[in-house]
């Protein structure tokens, strides 16, 4: 039996789908009588609604102002990238000895679907299998404090961009390349340290991607060693 949901869920869906499909960008005003207006509800659930992003860091209050969607901080988002790097890629290194020949075949699995995007490029799609395909790849590790760790951090990228690959989506191709290069490490028992290389350079290449689109002159010396 299907849950209906309280009118604030409803708000609170409808506003974050617009967000993080940009249909609201950065700065938006959220007009809270026009929201309720389209949803057909009173103001009360759409202010919930509004309260429930602004605890998740998506909207913002401004004096004289009222709501509007948070602006990004990019040192934020670069900070989380370059954590992510280090993190996922020690889980990935120690994951490794640990994946069946089952759990490759999932992560091999999951990237063909994304190749399967390519064609119809839809960013938050393919984003979300991404996430499906690290943690298919560091499900194993052996450190649990680790793997809780990268899951944290990529919660905390979800809120700061919904897909990064919305600003860089020429680079999901090269990412679906270094998948199969990180999977085929692991298949042929390469050392330990050249797995997390690899894995960590992949997150490395993505944040320079989008650092060479959005800001230009930060992008050189971003790989995190």
């Amino acid at each position: 039996m299907t849950k209906t949901l309280s009118k604030s869920q409803q708000a609170y869906l409808w506003i974050k789908e617009r967000i993080a499909g940009q249909a609201y960008t950065p700065g938006y005003r959220l007009v809270l009588g026009a929201i309720a207006g389209e949803l057909d509800m009173s103001v009360v659930p759409v202010r919930e609604a509004i309260r429930q992003l602004e605890a998740e860091g998506l909207v913002q209050f401004e004096h004289n102002v009222g709501a509007r969607v948070a602006m990004v901080d990019d040192r934020q988002y670069r900070h989380s990238m370059e954590a992510l790097s280090i993190l996922e890629g020690s889980a990935t290194a120690l994951s490794a000895r640990h994946l069946t020949a089952d759990d490759l075949k999932l992560a091999r699995a999951i990237n063909a679907k994304m190749i399967e995007t390519l064609d119809h490029f839809n960013p938050s799609a393919f984003t979300q299998l991404n996430q499906e395909f690290h943690a298919a790849l560091i499900a194993p590790c052996p450190n649990p404090r680790l793997q809780e760790l990268v899951t944290v951090e990529m919660q905390r990228l979800n809120r700061l961009r919904d897909s990064t690959f919305s600003f860089v989506p020429g680079r999901a191709h090269e990412s679906v390349r270094e998948h199969e290069q990180i999977v085929a490490l692991i298949e042929s028992s390469a050392p330990i340290d050249e797995i997390e290389r690899v894995a960590r350079e992949h997150h490395s290449a993505t944040l320079d991607a989008y650092l060479t689109t959005a800001h230009p002159d930060d992008a050189v010396g971003t790989h995190v060693h």
